[in-house]
């Protein structure tokens, strides 16, 4: 579940890198606020699994979709702020970058 978050992570700064590149400034940042609207909530649920799975008896399916409910209503929380509070927002690299954030697990099933 680390690697997944790392990998997240590095795609992440790829694609805040290109947008700024391309887009300048309010891109990357946008960009970046985008991929961490990913990876800040998948990073804190896998450290909640990561936790729950190293006590004896606290691994079960309600720890698990109430982590999953955690997170999807996080995600949806930090999307609004980034909206709410980020005036200069570009939309194509928020968008882009929180795709590109989101199905980056792809690059672990092409690996193995």
């Amino acid at each position: 579940m680390l690697r997944l978050v790392l990998i997240q992570l590095a795609s992440t700064m790829l694609a805040t890198v290109a947008a700024g590149l391309i887009g300048g400034v309010h891109a990357f940042w946008s960009a970046l606020l985008g991929g961490l609207c990913c990876v800040v909530p998948n990073g804190l649920f896998a450290l909640r699994l990561f936790v729950s799975a190293a006590k004896p008896g606290m691994l079960n399916p309600m720890t698990f979709f109430f982590g999953e409910f955690t997170k999807i209503a996080m995600t949806l929380a930090m999307l609004g702020a980034v909206v709410w509070l980020y005036r200069d927002l570009n939309w194509l690299a928020l968008i882009a970058a929180f795709i590109i954030a989101l199905k980056s697990y792809i690059i672990l099933l092409i690996r193995h």
